[in-house]
């Protein structure tokens, strides 16, 4: 009797134990598939994930908390046809070095701070040897720093100044479009915009519609795109200095399509592009991304997710709009990239050689060894990066295409 008891005790946790587990396939593979396809929030969310923040207790007004000295916060207000709102979009405009150390009294700036705003050593000679020997352009910043009641932190006269410093000086222009998650902020984009300082750039970055400080309304890719729009005629209206676009992951994205809509709008284009680890388009980003590994394999992954976000104009496509701009394109990806696999950076480059005009830009493809260990975010890092930055610029800043 004790036996029958017990056999009829463990066919009933079996069979409980099914069920659960059923119920568990079920929602996983069945219910939240369909929930994603039929809700174009979650795709949203899902995409640019805005909901991940870091670092914490970040304070994006002021920029110095995050090693950024010399640096201008201020928002780019815009209004947005389409969806019939005013767009407040947060920026930071980061001054290049020579200028820091020209006005590092003035500007306030420490000895040690300025110790460590130079140029990596094996560029700095470069770096000074092409760096403007005119100083009077300098006129109107020194007007401004030498007046008597000169104070850094009314926002009047750090508009003042650090648009004349787009105005007057000879100074190249970085626009950085950052990726996914976190904000403008995020340390491994610092690493960046430190570096590019170091080689005398300008660089202006921005947080995207719902991202960091910038407005609170649901990015899509369409918004996210005349976001950038908004920065880069803002830009171009102060300076006639060559401006580059530098997109980092979905920021690649963005800045292939921001480059289509300037062609179809006939306006006037940055000199070139910098593509830090491409992705050809979304759909086979999501195919390959770590946070698909339980369903791409599933018979309805393209139905429940693919096609959804497609269908909703979150596209991204960069194989295509790659085809529709003349600006030079210099590629960066990482062989051990796991977020951004480096096949699909390749896959963009074969795609734009195979379908760009003959006479448009030249399109250039870094590679860098998986046993460098950069990864997704950390390309900042590599000892070769500086040159290589250097060279794609000055060899086409005076190129029109």
């Amino acid at each position: 009797m004790y036996l029958s008891i017990r056999r009829r005790l463990l066919k009933r946790i079996c069979l409980t134990t099914c069920k659960i587990c059923i119920l568990v396939f079920v929602i996983i593979f069945i219910v939240l598939p369909l929930i994603f396809k039929f809700s174009f929030a979650l795709q949203k969310s899902i995409l640019f994930l805005t909901f991940i923040s870091y670092p914490p207790n970040l304070d994006l007004k002021r920029p110095e908390k995050s090693g950024l000295y010399a640096t201008r916060n201020f928002f780019v207000t815009y209004r947005d046809q389409e969806e019939d709102i005013d767009v407040d979009v947060a920026v930071w405009h980061v001054l290049p070095n020579d200028l820091v150390r020209r006005f590092a009294k003035e500007l306030q700036i420490d000895e040690p701070t300025l110790s460590n705003m130079t140029a990596p050593e094996e560029v700095r000679e470069k770096v000074d040897a092409i760096a403007t020997k005119d100083h009077s352009q300098y006129r109107e910043i020194e007007r401004i720093l030498h007046r008597s009641d000169l104070n850094l932190a009314d926002t009047t006269t750090q508009k003042a100044l650090f648009e004349e410093t787009l105005r007057a000086t000879t100074n190249d222009i970085v626009l950085y479009l950052h990726g996914n998650t976190a904000s403008r902020g995020a340390s491994h984009r610092v690493e960046l915009y430190k570096l590019l300082r170091s080689l005398n750039y300008h660089v202006v970055t921005l947080d995207y519609r719902g991202y960091g400080d910038s407005a609170n309304i649901s990015p899509t890719e369409r918004g996210v795109v005349y976001d950038a729009l908004a920065v880069y005629q803002y830009i171009t209206s102060i300076s006639k200095n060559p401006v580059y676009l530098w997109g980092h992951s979905l920021g690649t994205g963005v800045a292939t399509h921001l480059l289509s809509l300037l062609t179809d709008m006939n306006m006037p284009g940055p000199r070139a592009v910098v593509l830090e680890s491409p992705f050809n388009n979304i759909r086979e980003e999501i195919c390959a991304h770590p946070f698909s590994k339980l369903y791409r394999h599933l018979p309805w992954f393209d139905y429940t997710i693919s096609r959804p976000m497609y269908a909703n104009e979150l596209r991204f496509e960069s194989d295509q709009h790659i085809a529709e701009f003349r600006q030079p394109v210099l590629i960066l990806h990482a062989e051990d990239d796991h977020v951004v696999p480096f096949n699909l950076g390749y896959k963009l480059y074969r795609t734009a050689l195979d379908t760009r005009g003959k006479s448009w830009g030249p399109i250039e493809f870094h590679r860098f060894e998986k046993t460098s260990h950069y990864g997704h975010r950390y390309i900042c890092r590599a000892p070769n990066l500086p040159e290589i930055v250097m060279h794609f610029f000055r060899t086409y800043r005076d190129e029109q295409y």
